[in-house]
C-alpha cells in the first residue's frame, strides 16, 4: 500500500510523453503515403480520405509533430520546410529532444510532391488556427494561395479548397476580410479557367459570405447570378450556398424562395454541424413569420438549441397572439441577441404581421365589432387610433387577410361567415406540393447513386465472353429439354 502511494506521488517518465507523440507522427506519415498513393494514381478521393482523417486528429497536433513531420515529408533544407518552419512557435529544450528522438533516422524526401507541400501548408495553418495565433495564420494562408496560384493540378482540388476556406476564416477573424475580395474574385476566376469544381463552389460560397458581412446583398445577387452553376461535388458547400441563398432572398422580399432554401439547408446539414442548423432554424422561422405562417414548436425543442431559438419561440408566439405590446416588449428584451444575429431589420417587418393576426382573431371571434374597440384590443399606439384601425382593416381586407366589409358611417367592422376551405383549392395545392417535394428527393437519392466508373466501355475479354457463351449454351439446352417434356 505504502509503495503504491508512493509510486502516484512521483511524476511519470519523459517517455509516457515522448511515446505519444510518434504516433501522431506515425499516423502523419501514413496519411502521407495516403496523399502519395493518390497522387501518383491521380484518385482525389485518397486524398479526400487523407484530408478527413487529418481534420478527425487535429487536436493531437503540436509543434514538435509539426517540425518532425516536415522533416520527414519536405527534407530539412527545403525551402518549403524553412518558409513553414517561421510560422511554428520555437520549441523549448524537452520538445527538442523529443523532437529529434522521432526524427533521427528518417531520411529526407527525394522528390516533394506538390500534393504533399500543400497539405504541409493546411497542417500548420489548421495548428496555428487551432492555437488562435491568427496573425500568423494570415501569413501562412497567403503564403499558400501564393504557392496554390502556381499548381494546376486536379489531385490538388480537395486540398486547395481547404486552403481557401482557412484563408477567409483567418481574416474573418481578425476583421479584415475587406481586403481578399479582390483575391477571392481572381481566385475564382482561376478555378473556373481550371474547371476545378470543388474550387469553384468554395469560393462562391466565400465570396458570398464576403458579401453578406458587409450588408452588399445587391452585389452578392449579381455574382450569384453570374456565377456558373453545375451540380454539387460537396454537400457542406451546397448546405452553405443554400443558406447565402436563402438570406439573399429574404432581404429582396421573396419568402416563398428563402423558405425553401433555408429549410432544405437545415435538412442536408449534418447532425454535427449545430451552430449552422441554428443560424438555418432562426432565419426560417422568421421567413414562415413574414409569410403569415406559425412554425411548429418541435422545431424550437430541438436537442441542443433550445436555449438559442428561446428568443425566437417567444417572438413566435407574440406574433401568434397577435399582441402588439407583447411583441414590443420581446423585441426590447432580446434587442441584443437579434443585432448580433442581423435580424433586427426582418423583426421590424413583423411588426404588420402581428397586427394582422391580431385582425384576424378579432375578425373570427367577433361578427360586428366597432374600430374604437379593434384599435383597443390591437394596442395602437398612436395620436389617432380610430384613424388608423379604419386605414388598418381596409388593407387587411383588400389584401385578402380577413373576409369582412367596413361599415364606414357606423364605424365598424362586419365579417363574413367562414366557408368550407374543402370547396377550394387550397387542399389540393398543400398535397401538389408535399407530392412535388417526395418526388425532388427521390429524383436527388437517385443521382446520388454512385456506379464504378466506365463500366460500359470495358472490353470483355475471350475467357470471359467464352465462360459467356457456354452459359448460354447450357441454358438455351436446358430449356429446350424442359419444352419437350412439357410437349
Amino acid at each position: 500500500m505504502t509503495q503504491d502511494v508512493e509510486m502516484k506521488d512521483h511524476p511519470t517518465p519523459s517517455h509516457s510523453v515522448s511515446s505519444a507523440v510518434p504516433s501522431t507522427l506515425q499516423h502523419l506519415k501514413e496519411i502521407a503515403s495516403l496523399i502519395e498513393t493518390g497522387s501518383y494514381a491521380k484518385e482525389a478521393r485518397r486524398i479526400a480520405r487523407a484530408v478527413r482523417l487529418t481534420i478527425a486528429s487535429r487536436k493531437k497536433l503540436t509543434a514538435p509533430v509539426l517540425t518532425a513531420f516536415l522533416d520527414y515529408a519536405l527534407g530539412p533544407g527545403s525551402e518549403a520546410r524553412s518558409r513553414l518552419s517561421t510560422y511554428l512557435p520555437k520549441e523549448d529544450e524537452h520538445d527538442m529532444e523529443v523532437d529529434t528522438a522521432s526524427s533521427a533516422n528518417q531520411a529526407p524526401a527525394k522528390h516533394v510532391l506538390p500534393e504533399l507541400e500543400i497539405y504541409c501548408y493546411l497542417l500548420v495553418l489548421l495548428f496555428l488556427s487551432d492555437q488562435k495565433r491568427y496573425n500568423e495564420a494570415k501569413a501562412c494562408s497567403s503564403a499558400s494561395i501564393v504557392r496554390l496560384k502556381t499548381l494546376n493540378r486536379r489531385t490538388l482540388d480537395v486540398l486547395a479548397s481547404r486552403l481557401y476556406f482557412y484563408y477567409s476564416y483567418c481574416y474573418e477573424i481578425t476583421g479584415d476580410l475587406a481586403e481578399i475580395r479582390g483575391n477571392l474574385l481572381a481566385l475564382h476566376r482561376i478555378a473556373t479557367l481550371r474547371h476545378d469544381e470543388l474550387g469553384q463552389e468554395t469560393l462562391l460560397n466565400l465570396l458570398l459570405r464576403n458579401y453578406l458581412h458587409y450588408n452588399l446583398y445587391d452585389q452578392a445577387e449579381k455574382l450569384r447570378s453570374k456565377a456558373p452553376r453545375f451540380e454539387a461535388h460537396s454537400n457542406q458547400q451546397f448546405c452553405r450556398y443554400l443558406f447565402y441563398l436563402g438570406k439573399i432572398r429574404t432581404i429582396q422580399l421573396e419568402y416563398t424562395d428563402a423558405k425553401e432554401a433555408l429549410q432544405q439547408a437545415a435538412r442536408k446539414a449534418p447532425i454535427s454541424a449545430r451552430g449552422f442548423r441554428i443560424q438555418c432554424n432562426k432565419w426560417s422561422v422568421l421567413v414562415r413569420l413574414l409569410l403569415g405562417e406559425i412554425p411548429e414548436r418541435t422545431i424550437f425543442m430541438q436537442k441542443g438549441m433550445e436555449k438559442a431559438l428561446r428568443p425566437y419561440f417567444e417572438l413566435t408566439n407574440a406574433v401568434r397572439i397577435g399582441d402588439l405590446e407583447l411583441f414590443r416588449t420581446v423585441a426590447e428584451k432580446f434587442a441584443t441577441t437579434f443585432n448580433t444575429d442581423r435580424t433586427h431589420n426582418l423583426i421590424v417587418r413583423l411588426r404588420h404581421n402581428v397586427i394582422r393576426t391580431g385582425l384576424r382573431n378579432i375578425s373570427i371571434s367577433y361578427s360586428r365589432i366597432s374600430l374604437e374597440d379593434v384599435a383597443k384590443k390591437l394596442r395602437l399606439d398612436s395620436p389617432n387610433p380610430v384613424a388608423d384601425a379604419e386605414s388598418i382593416v381596409s388593407k387587411a381586407i383588400r389584401d385578402g387577410a380577413i373576409d369582412a366589409t367596413l361599415d364606414h358611417a357606423n364605424r365598424c367592422m362586419v365579417s363574413k361567415e367562414t366557408g368550407d376551405i374543402y370547396s377550394t383549392n387550397e387542399p389540393q395545392m398543400a398535397f401538389n406540393s408535399r407530392i412535388a417535394f417526395c418526388l425532388n428527393m427521390h429524383n436527388e437519392a437517385v443521382r446520388a447513386l454512385r456506379f464504378p466508373p466506365n463500366t460500359h466501355k470495358e472490353k470483355e475479354s475471350a475467357e470471359k465472353r467464352r465462360e459467356r457463351q457456354q452459359q448460354e449454351q447450357e441454358l438455351a439446352k436446358h430449356i429446350a429439354e424442359e419444352e419437350d417434356d412439357d410437349f
